[in-house]
């Protein structure tokens, strides 16, 4: 970066303070301008205590960005300006008697602050924030050209298991959302959009373990919120990137981002566009047993899953600055995965003696398709001076077809052939209305009020045909018509107050819920139906205290709620193999969760946190033996869990060019159930994660990360063995800093493998499964346009509605 733009960058970041007077004063001016050096009303001014950051006086600019204060008694103060949509400012410390009359300061717009980092290690990887960790995806280069599963692989605290499962600091079901906005997917479906999203649409993830009133109840793990890119710079910018890979095939991600904004408009799109050869192996042994837990067959089967997957994604909108006091935004989006696969497996049995009595094999292929379409309204409004109010609309729509087609063979002299091909479409409707109003009162406190209504609609469509050498028979034991609608209605209210060394907030959310399901007969089996309703109340709130300068303590606590997945409502059969089914259970109840946690601070060097969490009726995946040798995958309420974790953080630069992260969480997870008999399970589990940054010149960087989790347990019958992977990779900044080249190697020495055992009533299985997790990426990233260019914006820009704006 050149001598010019880094004095630039600097001014801008800094602000200018500019002093007119050295002569002592009675009363000191403070004039406050915009990015284009315009005066600045309505901005709000705070004189507040050096050492604790305490409120004496605040102030409104008039018309001519003007705020006066008398002179404060003796002692060291500081002035903060506000203003929404902009970064607030705080100056140096100023004695008083004040030698000063007159203070220029410039505030900016929030997001003129550069969007790229153009090597990694400008900006730390992790950072903690009250209540969230937030992880800036940029940063690291080992990010580049993963999915987003793969970055919440890597992210401390954060678990995926062998189903696509995501649990947060040791608890299961986790709401995810992009861009503050639920997926309102679960289970495979969420696992397939979110390992095909590219990492490079990201900006950064929020990790939220005990959310406020104002977010959905969902999920007692908490939140994982993932921010997309947007740029919201004056003029015509854009960045474009490149990415190839290779694990066992080839695999690339591209996008582009552009945006034009000029006087009152911004318009912006995203687009994305990914290719990927994706396999797994799987390796599983099953024994069976009898009385005396003699062993009585076993059962060996060895999968290899191939597939080719095409992801296509755009998203454009427009954000209209209507008045000085209201943002409106419109945005809608598409997204278009298709993925081919086949599927070779020999299942092959032995006698209790390890000799092999059968085998047969088993091929399939897939054509799944997914295709999303999402529109979204919003509006940011300043009612007064003290008060904003912001409403949201979202209309989404899913369409996910998934069609298979499996043929097993009897590996002998005339063995049998028979299949069984299954047509699996399932439509997604939903509607989602919010509105929240701010209060801002003296001595920063403000009041947080809102509503929101949700509807989801889905239809869901299970076809089997058996099929018999020229023989096709449809099979009406299997085929499903499950048709299901939940509406969700919300209402919450928080008070939060922010002083000196005291910080708290408090909050009160309702919901209430009711769903009808309905799952349509045909001539073998009849029509049935059933329904529910509840509602609850679900306290949260914090309250912070700040030691000394350089520690803080916090204490949050929250309760929670996780709704049963209409997916696992549904009672139709999915066939993994010809001995493994996987049912639906319509009698799931929602399970409850309380979470309360202290940390503690010290400064952004080190974070303690140790937390608790009770849930009831505690989601589980359940074993079932059906027939002979057949066993199913479902899930139920199974009784509760206990969990006690402790983890810590720690981030410092033993060098100048060097920077250290390092997490790691201990949990431990006590299950109690009955799934036809008493079920007692225990669990210490330890995670690691760390991530080094060198900084070898000033346009070329380098990192080595990885992570590390021992056994751990998220279901009442199934053990996890412990996993892990190292990672590196090399970033080189070119084109004087508008472009940069990575080149990465993930899971470089192959070890991120899920492997575990699962108990089953009179069976147990080992298995493995091996996937692409070793990558070897190649990147390029060009930004043009003018990035650091100021943006024109009015005075009631609002930095939240922008993060709002498109789902």
């Amino acid at each position: 970066m050149s001598f010019s733009k880094s004095m630039l960058l600097l001014f801008l970041l800094l602000s200018t303070i500019t002093s007119f007077s050295q002569k002592k004063a009675r009363t000191i001016k403070i004039f406050v301008l915009n990015e284009k050096n315009l005066p600045f009303a309505n901005a709000t001014v705070e004189l507040l205590l050096a050492k604790n950051s305490s409120l004496i006086k605040s102030a409104k600019t008039d018309n001519k960005g003007l705020a006066v204060f008398n002179q404060p008694i003796q002692g060291n103060y500081v002035f903060k300006v506000k203003a929404v949509g902009y970064e607030s400012h705080k100056t140096s410390t100023i004695k008083s008697p004040f030698s000063l009359s007159v203070i220029n300061i410039k505030i900016l717009p929030s997001n003129q602050v550069l969007k790229e980092v153009t090597v990694a290690g400008n900006k730390p990887i992790i950072q903690h924030l009250r209540g969230k960790i937030v992880l800036n995806v940029a940063a690291s280069v080992t990010n580049t050209g993963t999915s987003v599963l793969e970055l919440l692989e890597k992210s401390p605290g954060v678990m995926i298991d062998k189903d696509g499962n995501i649990s947060l600091q040791g608890k299961s079901t986790v709401l995810v959302m992009i861009d503050e906005k639920p997926t309102y997917l679960s289970g495979s479906d969420l696992t397939n959009m979110l390992s095909n999203m590219n990492s490079a649409q990201v900006n950064q993830i929020e990790l939220i373990t005990n959310p406020s009133a104002k977010y959905d109840a969902s999920g007692n793990g908490g939140i994982i919120n993932i921010k997309t890119k947007k740029n919201t710079e004056e003029g015509f910018n854009g960045s474009i990137n490149i990415i190839g890979g290779w694990s066992r095939d080839y695999k690339n991600n591209n996008s582009l981002l552009v945006n034009y904004k000029k006087g009152k408009v911004n318009a912006y799109a995203t687009a994305s566009y990914n290719t990927n050869n994706n396999f797994t192996d799987i390796v599983a042994h099953r024994s069976y047993f009898g009385q005396n837990n003699t062993i009585t067959g076993l059962l060996d089967q060895n999968t290899a899953i191939a597939s080719l997957t095409h992801y296509k994604f755009l998203k454009t909108g427009v954000d209209i600055y209507a008045t000085k006091n209201t943002i409106i935004g419109l945005s809608v989006s598409g997204t278009l995965i298709k993925r081919d696969g086949t599927s070779d497996a020999i299942a092959t049995w032995k006698k209790a003696s390890g000799s092999i009595d059968s085998a047969v094999s088993t091929t399939s292929n897939s054509d799944y398709k997914f295709r999303n379409g999402a529109a979204n309204v919003n509006l940011k409004h300043a009612i007064k001076a003290n008060q904003d109010l912001s409403i949201d609309l979202d209309l989404l729509r899913y369409r996910i077809n998934n069609d298979q087609i499996f043929t097993n063979r009897l590996l002998t002299n005339n063995g049998y052939v028979q299949g069984t091909e299954i047509n699996i479409p399932s439509t997604i409707k939903i509607f989602s209305a919010k509105a929240d109003h701010v209060v801002h009162f003296k001595k920063n406190t403000q009041l947080e009020s809102g509503l929101k209504v949700s509807s989801i609609s889905t239809d869901n469509i299970a076809d089997y045909v058996n099929t018999n050498a020229a023989i096709r028979t449809i099979d009406l034991n299997r085929s499903n018509h499950f048709q299901y609608k939940e509406n969700i209605s919300a209402f919450y209210s928080s008070i939060e107050h922010r002083g000196g060394k005291m910080n708290a907030q408090i909050g009160l959310r309702y919901e209430h819920t009711d769903y009808d399901a309905h799952q349509l007969g045909n001539s073998l089996k009849p029509d049935s139906s059933f329904s529910r309703t509840y509602g609850s109340l679900f306290p949260s709130g914090y309250i912070s205290y700040t030691i000394d300068t350089l520690n803080a303590l916090t204490l949050t606590a929250s309760r929670r709620i996780d709704r049963p997945a209409y997916q696992k409502l549904n009672p139709f059969v999915f066939i993994i193999n010809k001995y493994t089914l996987q049912r639906g259970n319509p009698f799931i109840l929602p399970q409850y969760s309380w979470n309360m946690e202290i940390s503690h601070q010290f400064k952004q060097l080190l974070t303690t946190t140790i937390s608790y969490s009770f849930i009831s009726n505690y989601f589980s995946q359940l074993f079932l033996s059906e027939g002979t040798n057949i066993l199913i995958y479902t899930d139920g309420n199974v009784g509760r869990m206990n969990n006690l974790g402790v983890s810590v953080s720690l981030q410092f630069s033993p060098m100048k060019w060097w920077s250290f992260n390092g997490q790691g969480n201990f949990n431990y997870k006590k299950l109690d159930g009955y799934q036809n008999i008493s079920y007692q399970s225990s669990i210490n589990q330890f995670q690691f994660s760390a991530s080094n940054q060198f900084r070898i010149v000033k346009t070329l960087s380098a990192e080595l990360s990885g992570f590390y989790i021992t056994k751990a347990r998220n279901d009442l019958q199934e053990l996890l063995y412990p996993t892990g992977q190292v990672s590196a990779g090399v970033s080189k900044s070119i084109f004087k800093g508008k472009g940069s080249l990575k080149f990465s190697a993930r899971d470089i020495f192959f070890t991120q493998a899920m492997e575990g055992l699962t108990d089953f009533p009179q069976a147990q299985e080992y298995f493995k499964l091996t996937r692409d997790s070793r990558l070897f990426v190649l990147s390029f990233n060009y930004r043009f346009g003018k990035p650091l260019k100021a943006i024109k914006r009015s005075n009631g820009g609002a930095t939240e509605e922008m993060k709002r704006a498109g789902s």
